[in-house]
């Protein structure tokens, strides 16, 4: 074991109030592409940017092509929960972990059996009806081959914020009072350069702050410890030896 595993499982054994912050990376282990990796969406050729695909204004005006390249890239019915999700789910039940605060919309958080999950941009697991506001799952979606209705006729939207939306606000202030009130912020598989979500990280006042990533990230200067690993196997390691 290399020392700052062993920091981090010393680190994980002696704290209760433990706050784990995770984006794009903690879903890779899953099979689940990220955004910007060589085989990421934004590498992907489509006939608009993926940024201009999942916009709010693209949605309302071509909803069918939304929604084909919504199910080809963003929906991986076939993906399961990974170490890392495992090992969070366990250090909840524990009673460590206070929260989970993702950026991610796969639902493997919630799959793996963490409850306290505070999803800031939302899941592709929930829908609901834009004009009655009737909720769905996703069944209503693979239910059609074109655009899902509800039965008022309304058109089903993701439950995602998408670019030109904002993070829902209840969401977002507990994120910021989970992150402000934890002992332990450990932040996995996020480059911290996507704003809103990472500027969150500048509302931790904690002195114990954890930054699992394979790549630099702006805010390694200010990190107690640094692994440079799988995020899985980290967890996983530090988790089960506690």
């Amino acid at each position: 074991m290399n020392d700052e595993l062993a920091r981090l499982k010393e680190v994980i054994r002696d704290s209760d109030n433990i706050v784990f912050f995770g984006g794009a990376g903690v879903s890779t282990e899953s099979g689940i592409p990220d955004f910007r990796s060589a085989d990421g969406i934004y590498n992907m050729e489509y006939p608009y940017p993926p940024e201009t695909i999942l916009s709010y204004s693209f949605f309302m005006q071509y909803t069918s092509e939304f929604y084909r390249f919504f199910k080809a890239k963003m929906l991986h019915p076939d993906a399961q929960p990974n170490k890392a999700h495992f090992a969070l789910a366990e250090l909840e039940r524990q009673g460590k972990l206070r929260a989970v605060v993702t950026q991610n919309v796969d639902g493997l958080h919630h799959k793996a059996g963490s409850v306290n999950v505070l999803e800031l941009h939302g899941s592709c697991d929930r829908y609901i009806c834009i004009r009655c506001g009737m909720e769905y799952t996703i069944e209503a979606v693979y239910a059609t081959d074109d655009v899902p209705r509800c039965s008022c006729g309304g058109t089903i939207k993701p439950d995602v914020v998408l670019f030109e939306e904002v993070l829902d606000q209840s969401v977002l202030e507990r994120s910021v009072r989970a992150i402000r009130k934890a002992e332990v912020l450990i932040v996995g598989g996020t480059s911290l350069n996507v704003y809103p979500a990472a500027g969150l990280i500048q509302h931790y006042y904690g002195d114990m702050l954890i930054l699992i990533n394979k790549s630099a990230t702006p805010f390694d200067r200010y990190a107690n410890i640094i692994i440079r690993d799988a995020i899985g196997e980290t967890l996983d390691a530090a988790v089960s030896q506690v």
